[in-house]
């Protein structure tokens, strides 16, 4: 009888409950979990493939961080917060995470996008520097410039490390992460939420990227689309510091809505290039991840016109990311319909890296304080037919 009872002890033991259990372990499910930790409160954070990993819109080498966004009242001021939380993560944990190598945009002169964040920068004087084309080709000589163009330099903004980033963020908060698939939230009759392992959590937080559209095709469903999104790394001349991070900015060509962009040759990665476009829709779990020719020579072609030096240079290494699109850009971060205590968080939609700070002090002002959320940032204010505004 005694042995017994013991048996039925062990098998109705309580489970462990967690304040928070946030649900991928990409940039914004690792800066929430952090926050809410550093406030207090239980978290587990738990990912299918670990913090950072191949897979994940977090992933790879590197990502740009600036605050140029046409004067965006809502991104500008998020990304220039985020941008003092990733420098001060950056020096605790006694490896760049943050590359201040500045952000140079250059465009037509007339281009409107372009005068609006200049102005936005302006006004806050925030450091920055103006160029006509001739002072472009004067000051960024490794770079082909046309006739007509101007552009601006962030002097304070520029580049993050990746997968290193998200997991230094995880290291620096000592969150407990385990490797679990999730599905959509289990309530239990106490009104926690079931978490599997003898585990259960009062709120949940899901971040999942391009996997929310996956766990919640009713409610996400074709409001976030995840697109292949390819990057290219190609070696610089050795010896030559012209494509390095001392003397080249992370950079943006924008024309029009039409944006290429690229980072210097930092830690020894190449010299990265990227078209902005949304590429074809994929599933991040099966898709596969090799860069076709047609790519790479689009590339080439692109660095012969832009960085003529480069045009010869090797192809070091290209990987396939995705993002995970809403249908203008803003983010997702409202509550699941029907569970006051369950978050949905994403729609990063290819912009979304560099905000990670903010949107975790964001979604813990949410889950913690009730604040109210934010109506572009709304469930309801996103639609099925994909027509991009945030740049």
């Amino acid at each position: 009888m005694a042995a017994a009872a013991a048996t039925a002890g062990r098998a109705e033991a309580a489970p462990q409950i967690y304040d928070v259990a946030v649900i991928g372990a990409g940039v914004f499910g690792a800066w929430t979990a952090h926050e809410l930790k550093r406030r207090g409160r239980s978290v587990l954070l738990i990912d299918a493939y670990g913090a950072g990993h191949a897979r994940a819109s977090s992933g790879g080498e590197s990502r740009v961080i600036r605050a140029s966004y046409g004067g965006d009242p809502i991104y500008s001021p998020m990304a220039r917060q985020s941008l003092e939380a990733w420098s001060r993560l950056s020096a605790r944990v006694g490896q760049p995470i943050l590359y201040r190598t500045g952000v140079l945009w250059f465009s037509p002169a007339s281009d409107a996008y372009m005068a609006r964040s200049l102005q936005w920068l302006k006004d806050r004087r925030l450091p920055h520097s103006t160029f006509d084309a001739a002072g472009l080709r004067a000051r960024f000589a490794q770079i082909r410039f046309n006739d007509g163009e101007a552009g601006f330099l962030e002097e304070d903004s520029g580049a993050l490390m990746a997968g290193r980033g998200v997991q230094a963020v995880v290291a620096d908060g000592r969150l407990n992460l385990v490797r679990r698939r999730m599905g959509a939230p289990a309530r239990r009759s106490d009104g926690r939420y079931d978490l599997g392992e003898g585990q259960a959590a009062r709120a949940l937080v899901y971040a999942c990227g391009p996997w929310l559209a996956t766990l919640f095709p009713d409610v996400v469903g074709a409001r976030i689309a995840a697109t292949r999104q390819e990057v290219l790394h190609f070696g610089a001349p050795a010896g030559d510091p012209a494509f390095g991070p001392d003397k080249c900015p992370v950079w943006a060509d924008f024309n029009g809505g039409e944006i290429v962009y690229g980072l210097p040759d930092l830690e020894g990665q190449g010299f990265k290039i990227a078209f902005d476009a949304h590429g074809p829709r994929c599933d991040p779990d099966t898709m596969e991840r090799s860069v076709p020719k047609a790519s790479i020579d689009r590339a080439r072609a692109y660095l012969a016109q832009r960085f003529p030096a480069l045009a010869s240079a090797p192809l070091i290494h290209a990987r396939v990311c995705q993002y995970e699109n809403t249908s203008n850009g803003d983010f997702l971060i409202d509550r699941l319909p029907g569970h006051d205590h369950v978050w949905l968080v994403g729609g990063g939609s290819g912009h979304g890296f560099k905000h990670g700070p903010a949107v975790g002090a964001r979604v813990a002002a949410h889950v913690l304080d009730d604040a109210p959320v934010e109506p572009r940032f709304a469930l309801a204010t996103k639609q099925t037919v994909h027509a991009r505004t945030v740049y």
